[in-house]
């Protein structure tokens, strides 16, 4: 993960689950608000574990990528099977992602045996261990922890938990549209911010003033000149999560109204009709009703005519 890619590609991965989830939360509760219940996964019609096969197919890449595709010699290990200080973090990392498989396999096995009263709470709950490995990892990240990395970790540390804490939340409180909301915003700020990561560390045309990218066990990593230049680039971090802390709430809120708006109005439309048609069945009974009677009161009248 210490590379460009090695961030980019999972931030992708988490930004488009997290896009996912918003999009079909927000469409669920607009097609009916009432009523409406959290699902930790959304199936597709053609295939209906799509999602989920998906995470494990991106979490069997990625650690591929940390153990054998990326060392040098294609395995991590020393020749006397130690694990190297140098790959310690890519064992962290592809542990994370391990517990992300875990999830996403154990949730299709739920769905298949489980009985539908504990399935929910059971893939919360699985969900909430692989945000809390996550946090847990990243808080006791073997890299830099002082530098301008171990900001960036920091900060991202603060979204990891509220993916934590809104998915605990969840079990609890299924009905909670806002708690799925604030899950969805807190998985795809996730993304922004590992992609971010990736190409503010490791593209040189974006360090900032004093800081350089050094060359350490295999591994470039910023360091900066001075401890003014340290600070400044820490500070210049904070700015920037706020920055796109603001713009994925605007885009999420956008999102919202938008898709508030077309399916709202589809429902709307549909409650119309469905009265209009309730309308139009109860004004044909009414003139058969009406011709019943007449021609009923045409036939009592007519003998007394007769008579006179």
């Amino acid at each position: 993960m210490g590379t460009l890619v090695g961030h980019v590609a999972p931030g992708f991965g988490f930004f488009a689950l997290g896009l996912w989830h918003l999009l079909n939360h927000i469409r669920l509760h607009a097609l009916n608000p009432k009523y409406y219940t959290s699902m930790p996964w959304f199936p597709t019609s053609k295939l209906r574990y799509l999602e989920l096969f998906l995470i494990m197919v991106g979490c069997s890449m990625s650690i591929s990528m940390e153990l054998f595709i990326g060392p040098s010699r294609h395995q991590p290990l020393d020749p006397d099977g130690t694990i190297p200080s140098y790959h310690l973090h890519n064992f962290e990392h592809s542990t994370i992602s391990l517990t992300f498989f875990v999830y996403a396999c154990f949730a299709i096995i739920l769905d298949k045996f489980s009985p539908r009263k504990s399935q929910y709470g059971l893939t919360q709950l699985l969900g909430a261990a692989a945000f809390g490995q996550q946090l847990l990892l990243f808080h006791l990240h073997s890299a830099d922890h002082k530098g301008v990395e171990g900001q960036y970790h920091l900060l991202l540390q603060v979204v990891i938990f509220l993916s934590l804490l809104t998915t605990l939340m969840g079990i609890g409180y299924p009905k909670s549209f806002l708690i799925s909301f604030v899950r969805s915003i807190s998985i795809l700020f996730q993304g922004v911010w590992l992609m971010v990561m990736g190409f503010m560390l490791w593209t040189a045309e974006f360090m900032p003033k004093g800081c350089f990218m050094n060359l350490e066990e295999g591994h470039k990593v910023v360091r900066c000149g001075s401890h003014e230049a340290l600070e400044r680039a820490r500070s210049l971090v904070n700015i920037e999560f706020s920055w796109y802390f603001v713009l994925v709430i605007i885009c999420s809120m956008c999102l919202y109204l938008c898709l508030n708006k077309i399916y709202g109005e589809r429902v709307e439309y549909q409650t119309l009709s469905k009265y209009e048609e309730q309308d139009e069945v109860e004004d044909v009974e009414a003139q058969k009703e009406s011709k019943h009677f007449v021609d009923h009161m045409g036939k009592s009248f007519a003998p007394m005519d007769i008579e006179r």
